[in-house]
């Protein structure tokens, strides 16, 4: 894969979208509760945007907010990212906090994209439980 319209097409096949720009695609991820058939648990909304690095070089970026800015002590949100996470960094995006993580579209692997998407989720999941205790995102 190493187009913008290539990666959007896997995107499609593989995620719920529930938003579709042609520089950003938006995804719901759904967690499981305790029952694995129930898909009804905790949600959280990633955007998937191209990026253009250099008016040369596409990139994707991968961000899921987990808090508006307002509701968390910024300085315990660091720390936290610091201390748990292995791919992303905070980022202040209008009134949200997001976690987010940038990769090449050049020779991109489907692996080296679902891997970075499933840990920036996951971990955006989890900061939102942590910090703000309701899934909002």
């Amino acid at each position: 894969m190493a187009t913008w319209a290539e990666l959007v097409a896997f995107i499609r096949t593989e995620y719920e979208v529930i938003g579709d720009d042609p520089d950003e695609i938006r995804i719901l991820v759904r967690y499981r509760t305790d029952d694995e058939d129930d898909l009804s648990g905790r949600t959280q909304v990633v955007a998937v945007a191209r990026e253009v690095l250099d008016r040369r070089e596409d990139w994707v970026q991968i961000a899921s907010p987990f808090a508006r800015v307002h509701e968390v002590d910024l300085r315990a949100v660091l720390e936290e990212v610091g201390n748990t996470t292995v791919v992303g960094g905070v980022a202040i995006v209008g009134e949200y906090v997001v976690l987010r993580h940038s990769l090449p579209l050049v020779n991109l692997d489907i692996n080296e994209f679902v891997d970075p998407l499933v840990l920036v989720t996951g971990s955006a999941e989890m900061l939102e439980r942590h910090f703000i205790g309701r899934d909002e995102f």
